[in-house]
This record gives C-alpha cells, sequence and structure tokens, in this order.
C-alpha cells in the first residue's frame, strides 16, 4: 500500500480572488487516496507564498527526512494542481531532484504525470511555467500602473509620517495630512535645517509631542522623503531616468526647507572637523565641547575631570598628545565675555536698524546678476548632463562613467539650485525692517540669554553667531567666519566706540567675512 503525505498551500490573494480554500483541497486530496486505497500519514497546511521554496512548513517537512526518518519504500507528497507545489520554474526543477533523492515523489492529482515518460517532462515544464508567467504579468501590470499613477502625481503605498491613506465616497484613494503627525515633522525639519542639534536629539524631542512615534532609521528617512514638500519620486527604469514629478498631495514644508534639510545632513554625514555641528550633547560643566579646536594641532578640544586631593578639576583639552588643556570654568566665562562684544544698549538699536537696512539694500541690488550667474551655472551642468547621456545611448560612453558623470554634477547641481532658491526667497522678503528689529532685540543681551540658557541652547546660540569652529589660544577665541549680522554689529560697535574714545583699544577674535546673508531673530 503507497502511503502519502497531502500539500495544502493557500495564499490571500488566491483564496480571496479564485476561491480556494485549504478545506477544499483537503476534501479532494482525501477523496482522491480513499479512490486509489492511499494511506495518508501527514497533512501539510501552507499560507505562504509559492515564489520559493523559503516556506516554514515545507522547511519542517523536509527537515524531517533529512534526520533519517525517510523509510525504503518510495511515499508521494500529493497537492492538487503543480500551482500549488510552486510557481518558480527552476526551483521547481531543484526541489524535485531533492525530493527524488529523498525517496519521494510529487504529483498533482488534477495534472497527474509519469516523470519516468520523457515526453511528461515537456508537459511538467509547462505546468510549472504557466503559473510563474502568471505571476511575473501580474507584477509588471503592477509596476506600470504604479509608475503610471506617481507620473500623474499620486504617492503610491503607505503614506509617510504626517499623511494617512484615504478613500473618497465613490473609491477613489488619496492622502490627506494627519495631525499631530504633520505638525511634528515639520517642526522636526525646522529644527534639523538649523544644524545646531543632532538629529537623534531632534527626534527624541519629536517623539515627546502628541502622536505616531517614529524609530532612528524611519525618522532619517522622512527627512530624506521628498514628498514632504509636495513632490514625488520617479525612479528609474529600463530607458526612462529618475525624475521628480509635482504631487497631488499638499506639501507640509517649502522646497527651501528640504533643501536645507539636507545640506544639513550631508554635512554631518562628511563629519568636516571645521563646522561646529551638533553631534556632542554636553552637560552643562563642557557646553563649548566639539566646538573648540586646540590652537598646537589642530585637533577637537573635549572636556573630562581630573581628580584632586580634595575635589575634581574639570578641563578642555586636546584628543591627541600635544598636551594642551585649559580649566573649563575660566574658558567657559571667557566665552560670555566674548559675546558681549555684540551686545549694544537699546538706544543704539534704531542707529543700527537705519544702517543694516541700507546695507541690505545695497546687497540686494546685486543680486539679479548673481541670480542670472547661477541660472546660467545651472544650463551649462544640465546640458553637460544631457550631452553625457546622448554619449551613453550611443555606446560612446561606458554606464558607469555616464553614472559617475552624472553624480558629480548632480551633488553640484543640487548646491547651485538651493543658492538659486535662497536668492528668490530673498528678492519675494518685503517684510526686512520687521526681522531686524526682532533680530536686533534677540542680540541686546545675548551674552546674558546665553548664561541662563541650557546646554542645548547655548549650542544653538554658538551656532547661530560662529558658522565654524572656535580656536581657543588660552587667551581669547579666534575664528575665519561668524555670522555677517553679528559681524556687522561688532563692526559698527567698534566704529562707534571709536568715535567717542580714539585711545580705547579692544581686543577681539580675528574674524573674517561671512557668505550667510541670513537674519535669525
Amino acid at each position: 500500500m503507497q502511503i502519502a503525505d497531502l500539500y495544502i498551500r493557500v495564499s490571500t490573494d488566491e483564496q480571496a480572488d479564485k476561491g480556494y480554500s485549504q478545506r477544499d483541497q483537503e476534501e479532494r486530496l482525501r477523496k482522491h487516496c480513499s479512490t486509489l486505497n492511499i494511506t495518508i500519514d501527514r497533512i501539510i497546511y501552507e499560507d505562504h507564498s509559492a515564489k520559493t521554496f523559503d516556506r516554514p512548513q515545507w522547511q519542517k517537512y523536509l527537515l524531517s527526512f533529512r534526520r533519517g526518518k525517510v523509510g525504503k519504500d518510495k511515499r508521494l507528497i500529493l497537492f492538487t494542481k503543480w500551482d500549488r507545489f510552486s510557481r518558480n520554474t527552476s526551483e521547481a526543477y531543484q526541489m524535485i531532484s531533492t525530493l527524488s533523492k529523498l525517496n519521494i515523489l510529487p504529483q498533482a492529482i488534477e495534472q497527474p504525470l509519469d516523470l519516468r515518460v520523457p515526453e511528461n517532462k515537456l508537459l511538467l515544464a509547462i505546468y510549472l511555467s504557466t503559473p510563474e508567467v502568471e505571476n511575473d504579468r501580474r507584477a509588471l501590470n503592477v509596476t506600470y500602473g504604479m509608475r503610471r499613477a506617481i507620473k500623474e502625481g499620486r504617492m503610491m503605498g503607505t503614506a509617510p509620517y504626517g499623511y494617512i491613506n484615504k478613500c473618497t465616497e465613490d473609491g477613489r484613494k488619496y492622502v490627506a495630512i494627519k495631525e499631530p503627525e504633520a505638525s511634528n515633522i515639520v517642526w522636526a525639519f525646522n529644527q534639523v535645517s538649523k544644524g545646531h542639534l543632532p538629529s537623534a536629539k531632534v527626534r527624541e524631542q519629536m517623539n515627546k509631542r502628541e502622536g505616531r512615534k517614529l524609530t532612528r532609521n524611519s525618522f532619517l528617512d522622512a527627512l530624506r522623503n521628498i514628498v514632504y514638500c509636495g513632490n514625488v519620486i520617479l525612479r528609474a527604469n529600463d530607458d526612462e531616468e529618475e525624475k521628480i514629478i509635482k504631487g497631488k498631495h499638499e506639501a507640509l514644508i517649502s522646497e527651501e526647507l528640504f533643501m536645507k534639510v539636507q545640506k544639513v545632513l550631508r554635512r554631518k554625514s562628511n563629519k568636516d572637523i571645521f563646522l561646529p555641528g551638533g553631534r556632542i550633547i554636553n552637560e552643562d560643566r563642557y557646553p563649548l565641547r566639539g566646538l573648540l579646536l586646540c590652537p598646537k594641532c589642530g585637533k577637537n578640544l573635549t572636556g573630562s575631570s581630573a581628580k584632586g586631593r580634595s575635589k575634581h578639576y574639570y578641563y578642555y583639552h586636546c584628543t591627541t598628545d600635544c598636551g594642551f588643556r585649559h580649566n573649563s570654568e575660566i574658558v567657559n566665562n571667557l566665552f560670555e565675555d566674548e559675546l558681549t562684544k555684540f551686545e549694544f544698549v537699546p538706544t543704539f538699536e534704531k542707529l543700527l536698524k537705519t544702517i543694516l537696512v541700507k546695507n541690505f539694500s545695497i546687497v540686494t541690488n546685486g543680486l539679479e546678476d548673481e541670480r542670472k550667474s547661477i541660472s546660467e551655472k545651472v544650463s551649462k551642468i544640465e546640458q553637460k548632463i544631457a550631452k553625457a547621456r546622448d554619449l551613453y545611448l550611443e555606446d560612446r560612453l561606458d554606464e558607469d562613467d555616464f553614472r559617475e558623470v552624472k553624480r558629480k554634477n548632480k551633488v553640484e547641481l543640487d548646491e547651485l539650485i538651493f543658492k538659486l532658491n535662497a536668492l528668490k526667497e530673498t528678492k519675494k522678503n518685503n517684510n526686512v525692517e520687521h526681522k531686524l528689529g526682532e533680530a536686533l532685540r534677540a542680540v541686546t543681551n545675548i551674552s546674558e540669554r546665553y548664561k541662563n540658557a541650557d546646554s542645548l541652547d547655548k549650542r544653538a546660540i554658538i551656532g547661530l553667531i560662529y558658522p565654524e569652529k572656535l580656536t581657543f589660544n588660552g587667551e581669547y577665541f579666534q575664528t575665519t567666519k561668524i555670522n555677517s549680522f553679528a559681524e556687522t554689529i561688532f563692526l559698527i560697535k567698534k566704529e562707534i566706540g571709536k568715535q567717542k574714545n580714539r585711545q580705547r583699544s579692544e581686543k577681539t577674535s580675528n574674524v573674517g567675512f561671512v557668505t550667510s546673508t541670513e537674519l535669525f531673530p
């Protein structure tokens, strides 16, 4: 008497669309065994896809025979049709070979084949390849449909954080804004764009707000997701290049803010030692840790304590063996004094505001020429990429070389577009006097604000004033750049001081010119 194991497999889509069910298959298999007087040993129920044989119950079934439980007599593994067995032709042949070594014969009761007859192998190939072709065609149709929807500006798949998938009354799907998550991610973009806090700290603070929490990887993916500025991305496919499409969903942030965040993320990933960065979260004793450079070797200064006879002593010191170190309390006090050079008495506000508005007008007069220059550079880079694409399509340029040309020029292109958008925003800005007034009021008591701030806010203040790290030589601080707004106040204040008292001397930082024209209240 023959012994058979019954293999019953369903998948959710087939069960719903075609009416397959485990009970139906089991009934037909049992009836077949009863008619042919076949003894049933085991029944294996499976609910995984047949694209591979990496299925839990199937692997357990094979493992039981590999441990030596197979008998000398050949046994059957029965299923209703060959598509229940596999939908992958190459893997199906390999599995048939594996089962043959285990003395097991696979057989479909509705498509029976005697594999000892050579001609039946042609029928087997048809039975196995037909479901695979159906799968491939279905997948291709889905791909084409999704790409067509993306070209029309629709966001596909599960909506990202801050959005939600919805349906209209007639069944049409769309993506809507979901609160409070939308407000959370907008807040996060604004915080990261400032460049003073690490993204991990921003995520931690965002997760304390109402709404769903994000993991580290999900948060970073969200910061790089172009859908938040109202666009969708069409991935490259065959001869179609990657494109950015204007989406039908409502944008949460501007393209300018999105580009600012990408610039901050690239800056932090490059780990530029000359940029102040916000990765190091300090305790209150070391607010300048990670922001100072050693005057001897140029490496970062860190902070730590040393135990004396009766107490601990706290130092900023070099990470190398150059030996530079300085008492942290003295350095912190000196830096607080350093900030006072940007302060001014409230009576100067009107004078400063008048001078700054005039300077702003002078600067903006040249913005149109700069905008034209950048636009020309953008056009040249786009032409260069288009020329490389034509050479690649004509087989005159290798694919790797084309991708390298595209990659290098894409980075420069993104930077130029970012500058161009910033210039457009500056041109549209018609509320300069109000913003200057807010900024001046914020700077009035900047040193006192710094003293009363917590560690994170102190680093934010430092980052606003100093775009690059500072070098501390034991007496005063030096840097190649400071914020243009702060530098203007310092120079005006210095000039006014000279006019009041020509004998007055003031030791100041060695500052240079700054390209930034942004004002931060």
